[in-house]
């Protein structure tokens, strides 16, 4: 991989980060808890229940994603980085600008 394009990848996977790190942040406060204490009739806690397990879906998905971003960022600079781990081929360009944190190409992937 030439390092113009490495270094693309490398602010690809740098952006991606710094905008997950913040939806998690989000994501984190809209699923504590509301308080029992706190004077919400029935109907709208069931609602505000339903929304939490919704945003802590959404969490839990996120923070997968940051994790493969992290993982792509430490191995950006491993010979092997851009070559699909189930075939041995390179992972198509516009696969990695698309999602650089991938690590198999679209036909081991469909």
């Amino acid at each position: 991989m030439e390092n113009e394009y490495k270094q693309q990848v490398k602010e690809l996977l740098e952006n991606k980060q710094g905008r997950l790190v913040k939806q998690i942040t989000e994501l984190k406060e809209m699923v504590v808890p509301e308080g029992l204490d706190s004077a919400v009739g029935r109907v709208s806690r069931m609602d505000a229940i339903n929304n939490r397990s919704v945003n802590e879906a959404a969490l839990r998905k996120k923070t997968i994603q940051l994790k493969s971003i992290e993982e792509a960022l430490k191995d950006i600079d491993n010979p092997y980085f851009g070559i699909c781990i189930k075939c041995g081929s390179i992972i198509q360009k516009e696969r990695i600008m698309l999602m650089p944190e991938s690590k198999v190409c679209v036909e081991c992937a469909g």
